[in-house]
Order: structure tokens, then C-alpha cells, then sequence
């Protein structure tokens, strides 16, 4: 078990992606608070693994702020972080709002930046060190249609 005694945060990983990190964490020992937006899934999830379950919204800073205080207060420290977290609204690109750019923007990127910044402050506070992993999917490499954005 590799991950013995770690605790690993997963954004977005109710899931999709994030949910089959938090399954495979678990696997490999770890303590895993499934995080995310979608709170009756994450608590399911977190069940199913024995985990637990933390309700976020990765775009409100307050709310990333109560998750790492949650997360420290039960199990002493984070040693993961994986910044799951991420919305793709589809469609032609001449049909993209600013609303939508935006709602994206603020998940995608502000999300990943405000999360990792919150979870590195506890690291370097506590001595420990740790480890922050983003990733995106393939279509960063590529185009496709319809993900303009």
C-alpha cells in the first residue's frame, strides 16, 4: 500500500475522473476526503471508500478555506492534493457567453490556483511537505470541435 497514512484531498471527485483517483487512492491506502460541489455524491463516494466527504465550491475562497480547516482539524494534516475539479461547457465557439467563460474560467483555473494556494499554505506550515497534482485531459493537446474553450 503505497499511500499508507497519507490523507489526499480530491477535488471534483464525486465523479468521473476524480471519483476513480479517490477509488485508486483509496486502493493503495489513503485516507481520501472526496471534495466536492456535489455533496450527496461525494458523501456516497466517501462512504463506499471510507472516506469523507467535504462540500465545495472551488470557486469561493471561503468555502476552500472551511475545507482545509475541516480536513486538518480530523486527520492532523493533508499530504495530497488533487485539483480534479473542472466544468467544459460545449458548443460553437461563436456561441460561447461571457458568462460561460467565465463560470469556466473561475472552476478551471481560479479554482486550481485558490485550492493549491490554501493546501500549500498548510504544508509549508506544518514542515511536511507534500504533493499538488494538476492535470488536464487530452484535449489540451489537440483540437476537437465544439471545445473551443
Amino acid at each position: 500500500m503505497r499511500l499508507e497514512g497519507r490523507t489526499a484531498i480530491v477535488t471534483g471527485g464525486a465523479r468521473g475522473i476524480g471519483g476513480a483517483i479517490c477509488r485508486r487512492y483509496a486502493g493503495e491506502g489513503a485516507f481520501v476526503v472526496v471534495a466536492d460541489i456535489l455533496a450527496d455524491e461525494a458523501a456516497m463516494l466517501a462512504a463506499e471508500i471510507g472516506g469523507m466527504a467535504v462540500a465545495l465550491n472551488v470557486t469561493d475562497r471561503k468555502s476552500i478555506d472551511a475545507m482545509v480547516e475541516k480536513v486538518v482539524a480530523a486527520r492532523g494534516g493533508i499530504d495530497i492534493l488533487v485539483n480534479g475539479a473542472a466544468i467544459f461547457d460545449m458548443g460553437p465557439f461563436l456561441d460561447i457567453t461571457e458568462d460561460s467563460y467565465d463560470r469556466q474560467f473561475a472552476i478551471n483555473v481560479k479554482g486550481t490556483l485558490f485550492t493549491s494556494q490554501a493546501v500549500a499554505a498548510h504544508m509549508v506550515e506544518r514542515g511536511k511537505g507534500g504533493k499538488i497534482i494538476n492535470f488536464s485531459s487530452q484535449a489540451g493537446r489537440r483540437g476537437e470541435a465544439l471545445v473551443a474553450v
